[in-house]
């Protein structure tokens, strides 16, 4: 991979991803500047009690555009699975990656997030010369632009997130036949009455997030207390987010 001259990220300013239109601007705006593989990253799972933290790339082609991109979030199971296949047929190129449960406990929410990311970054066939990324930046030699709500202004992001939350759920369903007990595959991990149910009557399993606090507390043993603080770090990237508007 040739690496490119590092720069300041960029962040586009807005108050809510409802007043953003997914569109390619950012994706021609690279371009205009002389890049040709531009990739678009995206996260998914980083607020789930349980499992891996999923992260995809996704470089579109302009030739072969992919109508219909949206936030994964704001579309139906359905509509995501059909997007998602046409994603990977017509990308330029695309990767999965994620971080377990174990990184996540070991170096923080945030930092597995930027982890997983560069991983399926890294995986990347040709590499990219220049990314958008939602919300946070990763260490790579590649020039980089951040976007808040990037899921919702960026075609490319919004492909990634679609490719990582499509991966992420079919890897939550697997483990649903291993721990029937939990409802995974409805709840998908996150901090749900029925999850919060599950684990205070049964105790977390191995792949549950001990420094997150709903999962210390369901659990009935001594719990080591050195896990990283959580909700401090999401405080911590939104006030460095803040800092780059």
């Amino acid at each position: 991979m040739s690496a490119a001259r590092k720069r300041t990220p960029r962040v586009s300013k807005g108050s809510s991803a409802a007043t953003y239109t997914c569109g390619g601007r950012y994706e021609r705006e690279a371009r205009a500047a002389g890049h040709t593989v531009v990739a678009g990253v995206d996260e998914v799972g980083r607020g789930s009690l349980f499992g891996p933290v999923f992260a995809a790339a996704v470089a579109l082609s302009p030739e072969r555009p992919v109508r219909g991109l949206r936030d994964s979030k704001e579309l139906p199971a359905e509509r995501r699975e059909t997007l998602a296949e046409r994603i990977r047929e017509r990308a330029v190129c695309w990767a999965v990656a994620a971080a377990d449960a174990f990184e996540i406990d070991r170096i923080n929410i945030l930092q597995a997030s930027r982890l997983a990311m560069r991983r399926a970054i890294e995986k990347l066939m040709p590499r990219p010369d220049f990314l958008l990324i939602d919300f946070v930046t990763v260490d790579l030699p590649i020039e980089q632009r951040s976007l808040v709500h990037g899921d919702a202004v960026s075609q490319c992001i919004a492909a990634a997130s679609i490719i990582a939350k499509t991966e992420r759920d079919r890897c939550i369903a697997a483990w649903d036949a291993v721990f029937p007990q939990y409802g995974l595959a409805s709840h998908k991990g996150y901090f749900t009455p029925d999850h919060l149910t599950a684990l205070t009557r049964n105790g977390p399993t191995p792949l549950h997030r001990f420094s997150f606090e709903p999962v210390r507390q369901a659990c009935p043993h001594v719990i080591w207390a050195g896990y990283p603080q959580q909700a401090e770090l999401f405080a911590e990237a939104e006030l460095e987010m803040a800092a780059w508007v």
